[in-house]
């Protein structure tokens, strides 16, 4: 598949801006203490986080994290916009632990099958993992 058709879990982008990191930071702080309870901002530093409310968040809800670079004349504004980071990190630990199971109990088969004994647990875990996976 070719890159530029792929698709992007974890869309990034980069815009540049003539206002300063100052102004942008003010006006989010601003768009912060006017916003209702569907959206929440965090600001850290240079680092804008918009998120949606408790209330109204879902497992699948996604995030934009937003970097302000000063440069000489104009602002680069770099963003990320993907998946909650604790579902994201939960998915891929689940896929390590599902993974490093496999490699156990296929260890586990082929000891059994080298000493002529029954390897009919082994693979049906290793089953079972091919299933949970997918």
């Amino acid at each position: 598949m070719e890159p530029e058709k792929s698709i992007a879990l974890r869309p990034r982008f980069e815009v540049e801006s003539k206002n300063s990191v100052e102004k942008i930071l003010e006006r989010a702080k601003t768009l912060k203490s006017e916003l209702k309870s569907d959206y929440q901002i965090k600001i850290i530093d240079d680092h804008l986080y918009f998120y949606f409310s408790k209330e109204k968040r879902k497992y699948y809800s996604p995030f934009l994290h937003l970097e302000l670079e000063a440069n000489e004349d104009k602002t680069t504004v770099k963003g990320l916009f993907g998946p909650e980071q604790l579902l994201w990190t939960l998915f891929m630990f689940l896929h390590f632990i599902v993974a490093g199971l496999f490699l156990v109990f296929a260890m586990m088969a082929y000891t059994h099958w080298s000493l002529n004994q029954s390897i009919v647990l082994d693979v049906v875990v290793m089953s079972f993992m091919v299933v949970f996976w997918v």
